[in-house]
């Protein structure tokens, strides 16, 4: 058994923020990072666009950031949440350039702003087209610096410990359940271990691998936002999945495919049909910067009209130099696989790419249950409701990194005490004889999800989608009750619990609002309302 002061579970942006944080407030506390692979494999690695944040007040303001916000959201994001962090967000980026992150620069030193849809202001700061990547270089160098951090890598966590584990009835009822720390399978041991933590925070990322096609890493799994429903905690607005509009197709892909930035059409890349029609100024004024679940219906729709897997991206137009400039990455990936940008268009098609809903948390990043914190795409915090707002996710992250580290700072030492967790039992469990029985049903999930919960939904689908998970969740609770655990099964039993509050909060929306469109109810709801599961 291992015994810390703070836990977090995940190495993205939000937990090394958070981890970084408290290490340097309590430099005599032991501060345990956990990542289930190695510690810059995260969500964040691959955040392309960059970070929206006001910080040119001649031609941009703080009220312009949050009406965009909220438009985006589509009347269910929380105003206090959304003005919190558009108006903190610029502290959080200027600690982290202090930290040696590094953005474009303009050669008089000014920072190079990009546009992005549903923004009406250029406001993007980017690191060419590898923000993410760069933010977590930043952090990971920080990180290694301060001595109380420790993060252990391949590293998978199997459960929350709280009051159930000490042999207690706990329901969703139960008042004040409690976070002890969790329960882990060390990959390099094979072993089940427990770590005993005064205060945990989930930092697990998204859940794009519950879709056929998703812009998401292997890892992202939604290991997080299952386990806290397992442990009995609250989760809301799961059905609003983001669909990133343009992810590079290429023929036969299953899983992680390559994203075309949304930094591309704001700088004036054209979607076009399979006849070379520019189809967007059908379906929105905005038309290629129109909000990512507008661009992503209207290329779902126009695929299915004409028959196609996938539409054009033309970036024919632009200077060759400034998208090497801007956009290296993509720039080697098209030609990797045939494509000159100056010369040919670029196939893209909608993947699964973001998760609006989570983890129910308030202000300050607190959970339903004590000593439980959440932060990054695990969470619901309220500032993306039913759509997020282009490159407001890497913000959001920071700020509330920032906020859980405040309130934990003004906790800690007031925490319960100790209980007497007791040891993983795997008595009566044997090896698996058979992977097969794993991976078909990972490829049973995501066919049933990207073929009934996708873009557009409607009852029949959901209803179908729901009975096969039924079947899935069944076969797989078996599996688990008789086997030894494995990364494989843990994410496995991981997903279906997340495609099953998918389907779940989509079933009980009768409305179509932002990402979630039911063709039974195309209209909106007068009564705007979180789904709580």
């Amino acid at each position: 058994m291992q015994k810390t002061d703070f836990l977090v579970i995940g190495s993205g942006i939000a937990g090394l923020t958070y981890a970084l944080k408290v290490a340097q407030e309590f430099p005599a506390k032991k501060v345990l990072v956990l990542t289930k692979a190695k510690a810059d494999e995260t969500n964040t690695k691959y955040a392309q666009g960059g970070v929206a944040v006001v910080n040119d007040l001649e031609n941009d303001s703080f009220e312009k950031h949050i009406e965009d916000t909220l438009i985006a959201g589509d009347g269910l994001c929380n105003k206090q949440v959304v003005e919190i962090v558009v108006k903190e967000g610029p502290d959080r980026v200027r600690e982290l350039i202090e930290w040696g992150a590094q953005f474009d620069k303009e050669k008089d030193g000014d920072y190079k702003l990009g546009k992005e849809g549903g923004h009406s202001e250029f406001r993007i700061i980017h690191h060419k087209d590898i923000t993410g990547w760069e933010m977590e270089r930043a952090l990971l160098d920080a990180v290694e610096k301060q001595k109380n951090i420790e993060i252990i890598k391949h590293c998978f966590v199997v459960d929350i410990i709280t009051q159930h584990h000490l042999g207690y009835l706990v329901t969703k009822a139960t008042p004040d359940i409690e976070c002890y720390g969790v329960y882990v399978l060390n990959l390099q041991t094979n072993k089940i271990e427990k770590i005993v933590a005064k205060t945990t925070l989930l930092a697990t990322g998204g859940n794009g691998q519950v879709y056929r096609t998703t812009t998401n890493p292997s890892i992202a799994t939604g290991d997080g936002v299952a386990m806290v429903y397992r442990a009995k905690g609250r989760i809301e607005n799961m059905e609003f999945i983001q669909f990133h509009p343009t992810a590079l197709y290429e023929a036969g892909l299953r899983g992680q495919a390559f994203l075309i930035t949304e930094a591309v059409r704001g700088d004036g890349g054209i979607l076009r049909n399979k006849d070379g029609e520019a189809f967007m100024e059908r379906y929105d004024a905005r038309k290629d910067l129109a909000p990512r679940d507008i661009v992503a219906r209207a290329i779902d729709s126009e695929m299915k009209r004409t028959g196609t897997e996938h539409v054009w991206l033309d970036c024919r137009h632009f200077s060759k130099e400034k998208f090497t400039e801007h956009f290296p990455n993509i720039y080697q990936k098209c030609l990797s696989i045939g494509i000159d940008i100056a010369k040919n268009m670029i196939p893209v098609a909608p993947a699964a790419h973001y998760s609006c809903g989570g983890i129910k948390v308030d202000e300050w990043g607190r959970s339903s249950i004590r000593n439980l914190y959440a932060c990054g795409e695990c969470s619901s915090t309220g500032l993306h409701g039913a759509n997020r707002l282009a490159s407001n996710s890497l913000l959001e992250a920071m700020v509330f990194a920032h906020r859980c580290y405040l309130d934990v700072k003004e906790r800690i030492n007031n925490n319960a005490e100790e209980k007497a967790i007791p040891d993983w039992d795997a008595k009566g469990t044997t090896e698996p004889k058979e992977m097969i029985l794993i991976t078909q049903s990972l490829k049973e999930l995501q066919q049933v999800m990207s073929d009934y919960v996708g873009i557009v939904r409607n009852d029949v689908r959901l209803q179908r989608a729901m009975k096969r998970l039924d079947l899935l969740w069944e076969e797989t609770e078996k599996l688990y009750e008789g086997s030894s655990v494995s990364p494989q099964l843990l994410e496995l039993r991981n997903l279906i619990t997340v495609g099953y509050l998918i389907v779940k909060g989509a079933a009980f929306r009768k409305e179509s609002r932002g990402l979630h469109y039911n063709t039974d109810y195309p209209g909106k709801s007068d009564l705007v309302q979180n789904i709580v599961l």
